[in-house]
Parts: structure tokens; sequence; C-alpha cells
């Protein structure tokens, strides 16, 4: 990569007005590759839904930095993280989400691991259909674990050998949180959006940043962008708004005018709270440069009736706002193309510094990789 040595030649620029990542961060293929390999190696990534995989045995195919992986509802109940890879001639042994059953057992010559990931057995391996040769020994095969953690119903994966200890890496946006106790909430409605074509950082930063809120949902919010502020703190990364008790009482019926904080954990955890009863969490997975799935997982407080009409309403106002956000980045993705984005536009000092810092934590994770 001798022509990257001096790829953030303008994003390292000093001044109050910064200039963002060059558009190739988001265009590039090799750079892509790149960045998923140095973030995978160095931070939590979030990878699903813990309410997803409720029975033991239900295993869930995910692939991070193009490694593919397997998360297992195990017999003791834990969610677990491995390698999809049989430790025989490693072929992809989950390979569709579904139950396992009491075995995970390779297709190909019937390998057989236990829910933990234990071997237990080889059939004909040896010779005959007991029978091993005398420098082999299942507990030197089982299935290769991946550190994997749970913080309620959102599920972490990490490929680093010593990866920051997860309650570290939650405490920034359990301190944003404050008394808002998660587990109070139950996941209802499930919006799964499918391909973005976009990549995956353009999502981010637009849930990221408050600036556009007025302009691009003029139709389905009330959250006047001066009632907004942004969250730096660490990796958790955001804006909230407060509205008063006069604004609570103007919103209109079918739009989003309530106190919000929009909250995320990098690289890629979202989450909006939305007082007093409702969370969103959404998964964005990078599947190429220019292409991300999305999925939304909405939360009502545990003690609340919703009917059928009040979910489906609640299902279209989300659905309409995340439409309005993939137009707008999906054109940020075309305009990625453009000459003018090797200076990577502009950032707003004061509506954008999350999302500058989001890109300094991108730029941070690629730079030691880059030629100099």
């Amino acid at each position: 990569m001798s022509s990257d040595a001096n790829l953030l030649q303008y994003f390292d620029q000093g001044g109050e007005t910064l200039h963002g990542l060059p558009g190739r961060v988001y265009t590039d293929d090799a750079l892509f590759r790149l960045e998923q390999s140095q973030l995978s190696s160095q931070c939590w990534i979030f990878v699903g839904f813990a309410h997803q995989m409720n029975e033991v045995g239900d295993a869930r195919p995910i692939e991070v930095a193009g490694i593919p992986l397997f998360l297992l509802r195990s017999s003791d109940g834990e969610i677990r993280a491995f390698h999809n890879a049989c430790r025989h001639r490693n072929l992809k042994l989950i390979d569709c989400d579904g139950n396992t059953g009491r075995m995970i057992r390779c297709p190909y010559h019937s390998w057989s691991y236990d829910l933990c990931g234990a071997l237990k057995n080889a059939p004909y391996f040896g010779g005959g259909i007991r029978e091993l040769p005398v420098d082999f020994c299942y507990e030197d095969n089982a299935l290769m674990p991946v550190h994997c953690e749970v913080w309620y119903d959102w599920v972490f994966v990490s490929l680093a050998a010593n990866p920051v200890p997860f309650d570290e890496f939650l405490k920034p946006i359990k301190q944003q949180l404050g008394a808002l106790d998660v587990t109070e909430f139950e996941p209802l409605v499930t919006l799964d959006f499918g391909a973005v074509n976009c990549n995956w950082k353009l999502l981010m930063e637009n849930f990221i940043e408050p600036y556009h809120v007025q302009f691009v949902h003029k139709s389905t919010t009330d959250q006047p962008l001066t009632s907004h502020y942004t969250v730096v703190n660490e990796h958790c990364l955001g804006s909230s708004v407060e509205l008063s008790a006069e604004q609570l009482a103007k919103a209109r019926d079918g739009t989003l005018g309530v106190t919000s904080h929009y909250l995320t954990l990098f690289p890629n955890f979202v989450m909006g709270t939305y007082q007093p009863d409702q969370l969103g969490v959404h998964l964005n997975t990078p599947l190429s440069v220019d292409s991300t799935s999305q999925t939304r997982v909405i939360y009502i407080q545990r003690q609340l009736q919703y009917s059928d009409e009040q979910l489906r309403q609640l299902a279209d106002l989300w659905h309409s706002v995340h439409l309005e956000d993939h137009e707008m980045c999906v054109r940020l993705q075309k305009g990625r193309s453009s000459p003018l984005a090797e200076y990577g536009g502009v950032l707003s000092p004061h509506w954008e510094n999350s999302v500058r810092k989001f890109q300094q934590l991108v730029a941070d994770a690629i730079r030691p990789a880059l030629t100099t």
C-alpha cells in the first residue's frame, strides 16, 4: 500500500474546522479489508441479539472481518462463539440459523462436538471406528473458541488475543445511561432492512450526529436541532436531545417528539433511548466496502402493554425514519467517488465533533498498518 502513506494527510491537518476521512476509506476494497482486520483485532464487535437464540443448541453463523464464526447457545445456557471450521478438514460447520440438537456434527466425515465445543467423536480416523492415531487426542482438537460476551440482549465478540475487559468497554455508555436499567425492557419488534448500499461507517456517522435531524427527518420527528447536544465520552459517541414540557406537548402525533439519547460504542453498537418507555438497538454488519446489513430491534418496558395497532404504528415510524437515513447514506456513498472526497469534506466543530472522534478511532486503528 505504498500509495497510502499520505492517506490521512488532510484528515490530520489542524484547525477549528477539520477535514473528515478521505473518500477511499469508504470505497477502496483493500482499505476495507485492512480496516476490518484491524478493528476485529482490537475491538469488541456487536454481532447479534441473544433473544434470537433462546434454546440450547440454537446456532447462528456470523462473519467478522471475513472470518467465519458461529454463535451457539451452549449446554450451560450461555452464548458462546467459535471459529466456524471443523478441526479435521476445516469445513464450515454451521451454514444457516438453526438448532444443532445435542451435538454439532460435521456432515463431511461425522466428527462431532458437544455444545461446549469439545470433540467427542472422530470415527474411523485411525482406521477402525473407534481407533485413533497414537499422537492424536480429542482434547487437542476441540472447536476453537472466540472471546464472547453478552450485555443483556446484545452479543459481542472479539478476535483480539487479550481484549479490553468487557466491563471497561461498557463503562462509558453505562455512564451516559445513568439510572436507566436496560433489563427492564423486552424486545417486541424487529425491523430487517437487508442490505443498504453504503459503507458501514456512513450509517454509524449518520446516527452519531444530530446536525441532519431537522432537515432529513422534518416529517417524522419533532426534535429541534438547537435542543440537541453531542456526546463524546471515550469510545461512546452520539448525541442527546432534552425536550421541554412545552415542546413535548407540541409534538405531532405519529412523529418522534420525545427526550432521546442516541448512543454508540465504537465500532458498531447503536442504542437509542426514547423516554419514557422505549429502546432501540440496531446492528450494522459490513457486507462489503459499499454494502451493510442493518437490523433494528425495538424494546418496550416490560410492564407496558402495547396493542397490535400501536406496535404497527411504532414499526411504521421507525421504518420511515430509517429509510430517510438510508437515502442520505447511499448518496453519501456515491459522493465518495468524487475527486473532492480526497479531502474528506469538512466537519462542524459544534455538531459533528462526535463524528470526528469516531473517524479518529477508525484512523488510529488503520494508521499503524499504512505504509510509511
